[in-house]
C-alpha cells in the first residue's frame, strides 16, 4: 500500500512538473490580447478588439475566461470569442483596471468625476461601489492598474500625481506614497512591499509601506544588458524574480524586448523572442496550464 501511495505521489508530482508558464498580454495601440506559450514564445489564442477599443489590463478567472479593460469599460469573454458580460464606462470615465479577486469575484475601476472602484459579481452585477476624489480633472492622468489588499483596502496608482495611494472600503484616503516617477501599476510582495513601475522614468521601484521608504530601485544601469523602456506592468514571482511588460510607446527602441524577466541581481534570465504579430506589451497575467 504504501508502494501505491508513493507511486501517486510521484505520478501527481511529475503531472504538476509538466505544467507550463502561459502569458495572457495586451497593449495599448495593439488592436489584440494573446496568450503566448512563455518557453517558445509562440500565441496560442488571440482576440480581436473593435475599433477604437484598446486593452489596459488583463486578468483570468478559475474556468479560463479571459477578463480585460478596454477603456470604454470591461468585458468577460469566453476562449471562443462569447461574452459572459460586459460593463460599460459611464460618460466621462475610462476604464484602466479589471482584476479577478476572492470568491470569485471581479473589481474593476473607472476614472471619472468622481472615480469608482466596483466589485461585480460572475454575473457581472454590482455588489459594492466606492466612489472616491483623485483630484485631477484630466481623466487620463488619474490612475491606472488599481490593485486590492488581503487587508481589503485599495492600492491606487495616481499617474498625474506621481503617489500610490492607499484608500479604504469607505473610499476614504488611508495613506499616499511619493514615486520616482508617473506610476502605473502597483503590486505586493509576500512580505508586504509594493513593487511599483513607474511607465516612462524606465525604472520601477520597491517600496516599504510601513516606512515609506524606497528599499530597491531598478532601472537600465541596474540590468546586465538591454534597456527599460515604458515600465508598465510587473509580476514578481515567488522566487523573487520580477516579470516587466516593457512597453513600447512612440520613439522607443524597438530592439528592446516587449517581455522579460530578471533574477534577484536584476539579471536578465528570459525575453520573449520577437514576434512581428505582438505590437505592444503595457499588461500581463502569468498563469499555468
Amino acid at each position: 500500500m504504501k508502494k501505491k501511495i508513493v507511486c501517486l505521489m510521484m505520478l501527481m508530482a511529475c503531472a504538476g512538473c509538466s505544467k507550463q508558464e502561459k502569458l495572457l498580454i495586451g497593449g495599448a495601440g495593439w488592436q489584440q490580447i494573446a496568450i503566448v506559450d512563455k518557453k517558445s514564445g509562440e500565441v496560442e489564442w488571440k482576440h480581436d478588439l473593435a475599433s477604437g477599443e484598446e486593452c489596459h489590463d488583463v486578468d483570468m478567472n478559475a474556468k479560463g475566461e479571459i477578463l480585460y479593460a478596454y477603456r470604454q469599460g470591461v468585458r468577460l469573454i469566453r476562449r471562443n470569442g462569447e461574452v459572459v458580460w460586459d460593463y460599460r464606462a459611464r460618460d466621462g470615465e475610462e476604464a484602466y483596471t479589471a482584476g479577478v479577486i476572492d470568491r470569485g469575484r471581479y473589481m474593476i475601476a473607472l476614472c471619472g468625476m468622481p472615480a469608482r472602484i466596483v466589485e461585480l459579481d460572475d454575473r457581472g452585477a454590482t455588489l459594492k461601489e466606492i466612489k472616491f476624489n483623485t483630484s485631477t480633472p484630466d481623466i487620463g492622468l488619474q490612475f491606472r492598474r488599481i490593485s486590492k489588499t488581503p487587508q481589503h483596502t485599495y492600492l491606487v496608482p495616481l499617474t498625474g500625481k506621481r503617489k500610490i495611494s492607499e484608500i479604504g472600503e469607505d473610499g476614504r484616503f488611508m495613506k499616499s506614497i511619493l514615486c520616482n516617477g508617473a506610476p502605473n501599476s502597483v503590486c505586493l510582495t509576500d512580505d508586504g512591499h509594493w513593487i511599483v513601475s513607474c511607465g516612462d522614468t524606465r525604472l520601477f521601484a520597491e517600496i516599504d509601506p510601513v516606512t515609506k521608504k524606497t528599499v530597491k530601485t531598478v532601472e537600465t544601469a541596474s540590468l546586465n544588458w538591454g534597456a527599460l523602456q515604458h515600465v508598465s506592468e510587473l509580476i514578481r514571482y515567488r522566487n523573487g524574480h520580477t516579470l516587466i511588460a516593457n512597453a513600447r510607446m512612440d520613439g522607443d527602441d524597438a530592439s528592446q524586448p516587449l517581455l522579460f524577466e530578471i533574477d534577484t541581481a536584476s539579471r536578465i534570465v528570459w525575453r520573449m523572442p520577437f514576434n512581428p504579430d505582438i505590437r505592444n506589451v503595457t499588461t500581463v497575467h502569468s498563469f499555468y496550464k
